[in-house]
């Protein structure tokens, strides 16, 4: 069996940055990749210079793998690097433009997040909450859950920020594990016009949770009417209300646990990435200023929810550390019309826009007129997150979203990496569409075979061969699944779960998860290859593919396909003719081993609360078995629809 992933997809489409970009960008010398290489220490402790610290470390790094200090010795306080060091320059400078799905506006100044950040410490010193101990946050996206965020921060408590779409047993199980000490919470959220009842989640999860003394409510709605547990539950307004708007940062070791983040737990139990922070705080502002060309005046969008990594990165800790005005929308983008975003982007007049490749192929299936009625000329720069993006969802946001003027930062990392570890940088590098292009500056990515040798050319598996700063510390309470899961594939290297693959001018083309490619005939076929040369179709929004067992080939392609609204009624027309033609356009784009057995056309896919696709789950539907676990799915009926019209055709 061939041990290196095949790499299929040939992608020659390259967009240089303009230079008008080029000569204002943040980052604009080529030879920033060189000098960070030549003092890879040195480099990351200029950046780390850039933040306050109230003690300077005394060494850069210490690494005894799996085990990383950075910037040993040092004292620094995340919240002070957010709030307190911008109040003489910019303490009227708007902080954050928060605007609720149901319409309500309000700007925060620096100067304002920094006294409502300051008393909400106070308020949680006041019921007991130390350095150290750790503090749920399970909220919707509004102004109260960054306060929380940082207000933990503010006294070295460890927070756990638990999306607000989880269920019940899943902020049960994450409380639990983290022994957390309170929770914050709100009456109620908004998602698609629906009104979650959020305090009746917290109460169902901490019933059984006895760590938990006291449960902190900000009221969402007016009318919103709670049960409240006398001794234990308090209004949010009601404990602000007295409380000192004068709370000094606590100096806190830079190794300090900043925050615990649980990754959705689609299988097995879930897991608490550990981060600390200073070297968080210094990639995240790092990346921050060179991947966004964040600027003085720009008004800066990252739609991801504060429940994810991406919120914590790139909403919260990064851009604030920046001293940016941080644009954050509560709701979904398709209510109460799918233009939601466009709208958003005009009358905020936003001009940098960070989102989902799902949420792009959803833009693309609803069609080009939405984002055409809506002057977007104030957008400069476009990123994306989460996942790979194929290169037609690439271009249909290049054209359709950047007005063809904006670069795309296509960026890849995770949970446990913290930041951005591969991107272009806009003002530097040649963009391709479906690539990550290179590693940031100061991060040793590589491309490995099974043994743990460098693939010059072509497919294997994504590493990351030196220590970062903004790296995973561990898995909370369980440093033998953390060795096991990360660093047992190569001595002291860190085995990133991901398939990738270098072209011949060094970009890195990220394949999906090395679970989830598909071993056809002896190939070893990345699924994003496949998904990427189907909605290379003109009639394509979005696809999945996985394995399904073959008596023949052993292991089989099965597509399941989303089609564009304006393309459906031709497709349905014929649907068997519709299949081989897709089958066809496939062959044609990356070859006849990578032609799919069955496709099957839906209106929907699997996905968890994140936008990832849960392949497990479609593979399931594709072989008639029992259905996996699907309480992180956005919507569980997707999947009874899918097996329903699955066992149909088949």
């Amino acid at each position: 069996m061939a041990q290196e992933i095949d790499a299929l997809l040939q992608e020659s489409r390259t967009f240089p940055p303009s230079e008008e970009f080029r000569k204002q960008a943040n980052a604009n010398d080529p030879e920033i990749w060189a000098k960070a290489k030549a003092d890879r220490e040195q480099y990351w402790a200029d950046w780390a210079a850039e933040l306050d610290w109230q003690t300077k470390w005394d060494r850069v790094l210490e690494w005894n793998p799996p085990d990383a200090k950075w910037f040993a010795g040092g004292k620094l306080n995340a919240s002070y690097n957010c709030l307190d060091r911008h109040l003489a320059t910019r303490g009227d400078k708007v902080a954050l433009i928060w605007e609720g799905e149901p319409g309500e506006i309000r700007r925060v100044t620096y100067r304002e997040l920094h006294a409502e950040v300051s008393k909400f410490a106070n308020v949680l010193k006041s019921r007991g909450v130390a350095s150290g101990d750790r503090v749920a946050i399970y909220m919707p996206l509004i102004v109260e859950a960054v306060v929380a965020m940082l207000a933990c921060a503010r006294i070295g408590a460890v927070h756990s920020v638990v999306f607000g779409g989880f269920s019940s047993d899943a902020l049960k199980d994450r409380i639990q594990d983290a022994e957390a000490k309170l929770v914050i919470t709100a009456s109620s959220g908004y998602r698609r016009g629906t009104i979650v009842p959020l305090k009746k989640t917290t109460d169902a999860a901490v019933a059984e949770c006895p760590t938990i003394e006291h449960v902190i409510v900000v009221r969402r709605r007016d009318e919103d009417e709670v049960a409240m547990q006398t001794d234990r539950d308090v209004w949010y307004h009601e404990a602000m209300a007295n409380a000192d708007a004068n709370c000094e940062a606590v100096p806190l070791d830079s190794e300090h646990m900043l925050y615990m983040l649980y990754t959705s737990g689609s299988t097995g139990k879930p897991k608490g990435i550990v981060h600390t922070t200073g070297g968080y705080l210094t990639e995240c502002y790092a990346t921050c200023k060179w991947v966004f060309d964040l600027k003085e005046n720009d008004i800066y969008w990252c739609t991801a929810d504060i429940g994810w990594v991406t919120g914590h990165s790139y909403v919260v800790y990064g851009p604030l550390a920046c001293g940016a005005t941080v644009m954050i929308y509560e709701g979904a983008p398709d209510f109460p019309k799918k233009d939601r975003f466009w709208d958003i982007i005009e009358r905020h007049k936003v001009t940098i826009f960070y989102t989902a490749p799902t949420a792009i192929r959803a833009f693309m299936k609803w069609g080009e007129a939405l984002p055409r009625a809506h002057d977007m000329s104030s957008l400069r720069l476009l990123g994306t997150v989460g996942e790979p993006i194929n290169p037609e969802a690439w271009i249909w946001y290049n054209q359709n979203i950047g007005g063809e003027r904006c670069p795309i930062v296509d960026t890849w990392w995770q949970t446990e990496t913290g930041g951005i570890m591969i991107t272009p940088l806009p003002g530097l590098v040649a963009t391709k569409p479906g690539s990550a292009t290179k590693p940031f500056p100061g991060i040793d990515a590589e491309i490995l075979d099974e043994r743990g040798n460098r693939v010059e050319v072509g497919g294997g598996y994504l590493a990351i061969t030196t220590p970062w700063p903004s790296m995973l510390r561990g898995i909370y309470g369980d440093p033998e699944r953390f060795q096991e899961q990360y660093w047992s594939k190569w001595p002291g290297i860190y085995f990133t779960g991901d398939g990738a693959k270098r072209d011949e001018d060094g970009y890195f083309w990220l394949l999906g998860r090395v679970d989830d490619v598909i071993n056809v005939a002896g190939h070893r076929i990345g699924t994003m290859e496949v998904e990427s040369a189907l909605v290379d179709h003109r009639s394509v929004a979005e696809a999945a593919v996985v394995g399904i067992q073959h008596e023949i080939k052993g292991t089989a392609i099965a597509a399941f396909v989303i089609v564009k609204e304006s393309e459906r009624e031709e497709a349905m027309r014929d649907p068997a003719k519709f299949e081989q033609e897709l089958k066809a356009h496939v062959s044609e784009k990356i070859g006849a081993i990578a032609r799919p057995e069955k496709i099957l056309m839906t209106a929907d896919l699997p996905k968890t609360r994140s936008g990832k696709i849960m392949r497990r789950l479609l593979r399931d539907i594709a072989e008639g078995r029992a259905l996996g676990d699907v309480t992180t799915l956005a919507d569980p009926s997707v999947v009874a629809t899918l097996k329903e019209k699955y066992e149909e055709e088949n």
